[in-house]
């Protein structure tokens, strides 16, 4: 689908100027960047467009921050922050994506819906790993430490309906599945039911509603924090990825703002799985992002691909700590998609090759921290593999959830991808 190449963000034109100051020699290997307030000076703009340009600089390579000191120019054969991931195997990075996925699923179990505050109150700045339920929480009292939640359910689920349906997703196939998943989570006493939009969506659908018409007020993050098995199973092909997302989102969420979280998701987690480093993952993903944005129903709201290029470059250059702060007041961390996905890639932002710390930080920023945590963990696994997490927290996340089989699950999601079945 051909589109009209968008205009030009202000803090875009000021990386190509300084990045053009830096190849013809103006800004030395080495040299010191003017401070913030001085670079607004100079362009007219604002310290957060300043940062989001420094950001870029950063992701490419020719700059370097240090706290306290400034932004100093990179040495021309200085490494990037993040490399190709080449050294893992395909299944590796799958299955990495959907460990991810469920890590950063169980690390915000405890925390989801609970302050900044709260969180570090409880916890500290930043989560040190898994942690059960505090008693009397709204929705997970009683779960223990490492158990996953319907973020990593619910993309089960959506995985066995593409590799059942040989790729293809049938909506009242997914639609009777997930109502039964709810039925049984009922039976079970959990609190931790489907969402507002995919509930109101497959009432509708199961009344006798269209598939077509029923997630037409979907714009919450529910098809973002399902959709990592999308990403292994479809390679990555900007309409490709948008159209599956699409088919496996229409009956829940079939919105331009949802449509677009979650195809920014599945893009950087099909990126990742082919051995792409993480500035073609985010490239990916803002393609999809804004791909998807033209899809389904539109509603209100803040586009989502610029979202995150604003919340990455937010973060840019700060400790994780203030990050988090950060991210928490001004990204946002509800379940709304223009929030809770720029948010997931922000905190991605901060440590590309480590999705560990990576789950930890989407866990430790408060609100619906654990999607967040879920959707940042399956781009980063995706990116790093399965290495990317300690060997005692793959065996905690193993013995509190011992049904789980995702090595199963990826390869049959790469079968998917490679036409293998």
């Amino acid at each position: 689908m051909s589109r009209t190449a968008p205009v030009p963000l202000k803090h875009e034109a000021i990386t190509a100027t300084l990045s053009d100051e830096i190849a013809a020699g103006r800004l030395m290997p080495g040299a010191q960047l003017p401070g913030e307030v001085a670079l607004a000076r100079r362009f007219g703009v604002s310290r957060t467009t300043i940062r989001a340009a420094l950001a870029e600089l950063i992701r490419g390579g020719l700059i370097a921050t240090r706290r306290g000191k400034g932004s100093f120019v990179q040495p021309r054969s200085a490494p990037r922050a993040a490399t190709p991931n080449s050294a893992t195997t395909r299944e590796e990075r799958a299955v990495g994506a959907l460990l991810g996925l469920a890590v950063g699923d169980a690390l915000g179990m405890p925390t989801q819906l609970l302050s900044r505050a709260q969180v570090i109150a409880a916890h500290g700045p930043l989560l040190a790993g898994f942690e059960p339920a505090p008693p009397g929480h709204p929705i997970a009292a009683g779960m223990g430490a490492g158990q996953v939640t319907d973020d990593t359910e619910q993309a089960v689920i959506l995985a066995g309906v593409l590799i059942d349906g040989g790729g293809l997703v049938d909506p009242h196939e997914l639609a009777n599945r997930l109502v039964a998943w709810e039925a049984d989570m009922r039976a079970r006493g959990s609190l931790d039911l489907l969402g507002p939009s995919t509930r109101r969506a497959l009432a509708d659908l199961l009344a006798g509603g269209d598939v077509e018409t029923t997630g037409r007020s979907g714009d919450t993050n529910g098809a973002a924090m399902r959709i990592t098995p999308v990403g292994i199973a479809v390679g990555p092909d900007t309409d490709a990825i948008v159209g599956a997302v699409e088919a496996a989102s229409r009956v829940t969420h079939n919105t331009g703002i949802a449509l677009a979280g979650a195809s920014a998701v599945a893009a950087a987690v099909s990126a990742g799985v082919e051995g792409l480093g993480y500035d073609d993952a985010v490239a990916a993903a803002l393609a999809a992002a804004a791909a998807g944005s033209q899809r389904g129903r539109w509603v209100a709201g803040a586009d989502v691909a610029s979202r995150i290029r604003w919340a990455v470059g937010l973060v840019a250059g700060l400790g994780d700590a203030e990050a988090c702060d950060l991210v928490q007041r001004l990204v946002g961390t509800s379940l709304a998609t223009q929030e809770s996905v720029p948010a997931a890639f922000a905190l991605w932002s901060l440590h590309p090759d480590d999705p560990w710390l990576t789950c930890r930080l989407g866990a430790s920023v408060g609100g619906d921290c654990d999607t967040i945590a879920a959707m940042a963990g399956a781009m980063s696994g995706a990116l790093v593999g399965r290495k990317g997490f300690p060997p005692a927290a793959l065996a905690q996340l193993g013995a509190a959830n011992p049904t789980l089989d995702l090595a199963g699950l990826a390869v049959g999601l790469l079968a998917l991808r490679t036409g293998a079945r």
